[in-house]
């Protein structure tokens, strides 16, 4: 009998977490879908990640309340900030776009190797993306690096076994268009997420925003289909 493959993965509400749990679930991994509420303007996202980790079949769902709204800092925490919708960032590899959470990424995988750890889980799934969107410093291929070896170091099981904790990135180098086929050909259903930054009252996305625009681009590239 083969031993259970088991994966924490990070479920924002978003197009992107949403295709790698898919992906991890594909792969055969049981899910242990981690969310955070942490004072982010899209709380729509958090009703998102549960309809999610019900449709991928979760065994558990984790969420977390964090503070980081009175860190603040960038416009998704900091309601004194507006979030930009002039599209001037949109893929601008030279600025740290004002949506850029400080050290947000280094906070969330250190919880979910911490419940890692504790449910058994070696691999760890994050959605960060590279390509269409390069500003933010913790969604580069050398931080995930760096944060893999840090996981390793500063844990038990990673000191007892090297290299036991696994970071795995599978969109990291993929457009954002290709993202979505790849979701799609999984049975990802796109309409159970959102991306906005800046969502109103009722949840509905703005539209303006980079992430809006991104995520239209996007689906325009993938002929006929709709997001």
């Amino acid at each position: 009998m083969s031993e259970e493959k088991k994966a924490v993965v990070l479920l924002s509400g978003g197009l992107d977490s949403a295709t790698v749990a898919a992906i991890a679930k594909e792969q055969g991994f049981t899910l242990y879908c981690l969310s955070f509420r942490y004072g982010q303007r899209q709380e729509i996202e958090v009703d998102k990640a549960r309809h999610l980790a019900t449709f991928f079949g979760a065994r558990e769902h984790l969420l977390l309340n964090l503070d980081m709204d009175l860190i603040g800092g960038s416009a998704l925490t900091d309601q004194t900030l507006e979030v930009p919708k002039d599209g001037a960032d949109l893929g601008a590899d030279e600025n740290i776009p004002i949506t850029y959470v400080p050290a947000r990424n280094t906070i969330f995988l250190s919880y979910a190797a911490s419940w890692a750890e504790v449910v058994g889980a070696r691999d760890i799934f994050i959605g960060v993306n590279a390509l269409d969107y390069s500003g933010y410093p913790d969604c580069r291929p050398e931080y995930l690096t760096a944060m893999q070896r840090s996981i390793n170091l500063g844990t038990r099981q990673g000191v007892q076994e090297a290299n036991y904790f696994r970071l795995q990135a599978p969109l990291m180098k993929l457009k954002k268009s290709e993202i979505i086929r790849w979701g799609i050909s999984l049975g990802v259903d796109y309409t159970m997420t959102i991306s906005c930054y800046d969502p109103d009252s009722q949840g509905r996305p703005c539209g303006l925003c980079d992430s809006c625009r991104l995520r239209e681009n996007a689906f325009r590239e993938v002929e006929g289909l709709k997001g």
